[in-house]
């Protein structure tokens, strides 16, 4: 692109910053929420929960339900953008 292009361009440069951001943030964002790092956490401090007596087991059943649903979801999505 030459000086001229450059030139005509120039004032798009803010928009495609913005765009670049927005990009990068929805990258990131969508890193963190298909991490299942934090899922297998959370079951293991269920477990934990439920072994100390400080929920039920219908509660434990109703959480990991729930968990194991999110598992299943980032897995979905992990394979789909293999």
């Amino acid at each position: 692109m030459g000086l001229l292009g450059k030139l005509i361009t120039a004032p798009l440069f803010p928009v495609r910053s913005v765009v670049w951001v927005a990009q990068r943030v929805t990258e990131k964002a969508e890193a963190e929420y298909y991490d299942p790092a934090p899922v297998w956490a959370a079951l293991a401090e269920l477990a934990r929960q439920l072994s100390d007596g400080e929920i039920d087991q219908e509660t434990f059943d109703r959480e990991e339900d729930a968990l194991l649903d999110r598992l299943q979801e980032i897995e979905e999505y992990l394979h789909r953008n293999r």
